[in-house]
């Protein structure tokens, strides 16, 4: 294929110099004239594993060169990938200049030249920031409509420096965000060959993508050095206690507890983050991730009484109270929680778990309703019905089929998802249906 690729940064280079690698026919753009004639001479612009054999390569071969004119490099091309910078503003918001003005030359080039272009962008943008800006950029200097005159798609990159070419022919994954098919499979035959699994998704989700990797991969970063920092002060080997954390494919690295949901609870998750946020304290040491979960858990909970405030309704009616499904535990339950707050607003509450009933309770958990909920049994339905007949809003916090399988669509009560039904993607087109965190 004949492609363009606008900004040969770190990104821009790499691909340029893999994607002529390929077989493709490449030509660079950069508006440093240096980096130009760098490439053109067969050297990178970059300092990498790899690249600077590479270049050499696909220069010599007549695979790849450079160019600082962008209409030159869009009459030479059938796909152009962007890969401009988009660094931070002061306030920390994103800087767009760089994609706005090359968007602009893109489509007047496009103009000119006539035939089917499609238009990769490969920089980390926010999601909205294609669809919202800058297709209006390219439709408008085009003259044409996006997905019929020329195509769009968004194709974050997870290249990490230093191992960027590595990476690039061994990618984890291929991430297609397509506005049409068409575009979709243009994107899709770029890697053709590659390993790694492929994703072809909504162009806001594959812009939200690049942000969830890089946002995770800080937290990862920051929680080994918190805990480290905690380790160290308590006399314990950290890497000692990060080895065995790491052995544990079930539930640390893995995908358990990464899809989104409603808030956490229990007997041990809040006891023990407090009890080592305390111990952190004690030995002088900050720790502001993990002094920060409980509250991010606070304001999670909180996010479902807004919701309930937002629909402006009294009755409401509460699926599930126990912290776990399949059991009767209460202790420190966000659902617990979740009626104290709707109580304590004056909403007119009724609640039904099929695992908790009065006469059942026993021990911790009958101490723990009496002086956290003492209100409980007259809150207490016997029935799934009983609650569906008192409810304007219903708010689902559990999968028990008896409640799941009842659950009314369309006309009816205002349904708040907690937990994101079995159903959740189809009631989604619902006008009473609304999802917690999707």
């Amino acid at each position: 294929m004949r492609i363009s690729v606008l900004g040969l940064g770190y990104v821009g280079c790499v691909s340029a110099a893999c994607l002529a690698s390929l077989g493709h026919e490449v030509i660079g753009v950069d508006v440093n004239q240096v980096k130009v004639d760098m490439v053109n001479g067969g050297k990178a612009p970059v300092v990498e594993e790899r690249i600077g054999e590479l270049t050499a390569e696909v220069v010599r071969t007549g695979a790849l060169r450079a160019t600082t004119d962008v209409r030159e490099a869009i009459m030479g091309s059938d796909v152009s990938l962007v890969c401009v910078g988009t660094p931070s503003e002061p306030n920390g918001s994103l800087c767009t200049t760089y994609l706005e003005r090359v968007t602009e030359q893109i489509g007047a080039a496009v103009a000119e030249r006539g035939g089917r272009q499609t238009v990769v962008f490969r920089s980390t943008m926010l999601p909205g920031t294609c669809l919202n800006l800058l297709v209006p950029i390219l439709e408008k200097s085009v003259g044409g409509t996006a997905g019929v005159d020329f195509g769009v798609a968004v194709n974050p990159e997870f290249l990490r420096e230093g191992t960027s070419v590595r990476d690039f022919f061994d990618p984890p994954k291929t991430v297609i965000g397509e506005l049409d098919a068409g575009s979709g499979d243009v994107v899709a035959s770029l890697y053709e060959g590659l390993p790694g699994e492929v994703f072809r998704v909504p162009i806001p989700a594959a812009e939200a993508i690049k942000y969830a990797d890089n946002a995770f991969h800080g937290l990862k970063v920051g929680f080994a050095n918190e805990l480290g920092a905690v380790c160290q002060a308590l006399g314990v080997d950290s890497h000692q206690v990060m080895d065995v954390f790491l052995a544990d494919r079930k539930l640390n690295i893995s995908p358990a507890y990464l899809r989104p949901g409603f808030a956490f609870g229990g007997s041990c998750l809040p006891k023990d983050l407090r009890s080592l946020v305390y111990a952190a304290q004690r030995a002088d040491v900050s720790v502001p991730i993990l002094a920060h979960v409980l509250t991010s858990n606070s304001e999670h909970l909180q996010r479902a009484v807004d919701l309930v405030e937002r629909t402006g309704k009294r009755r409401v009616g509460l699926f599930g109270l126990s912290f776990k499904p399949g059991t009767d535990d209460l202790r420190e339950s966000p659902l617990v929680e979740l009626a104290e707050r709707l109580f304590g607003k004056g909403y007119d509450l009724k609640i039904y778990d099929a695992n908790v009933s009065l006469s059942r309770l026993l021990g911790a958990n009958r101490e723990y309703i009496e002086t956290r909920l003492p209100h409980l049994a007259q809150l207490l339905a016997d029935s799934v019905d009983e609650v569906l007949e008192h409810a304007e809003v219903c708010l689902v916090g559990t999968k028990d089929p008896a409640v799941v399988s009842v659950l009314p669509h369309g006309e009816g009560p205002v349904i708040v998802d907690l937990i994101r039904l079995p159903d959740a993607e189809a009631r989604r087109a619902e006008p009473g249906y609304v999802g917690l965190a999707w």
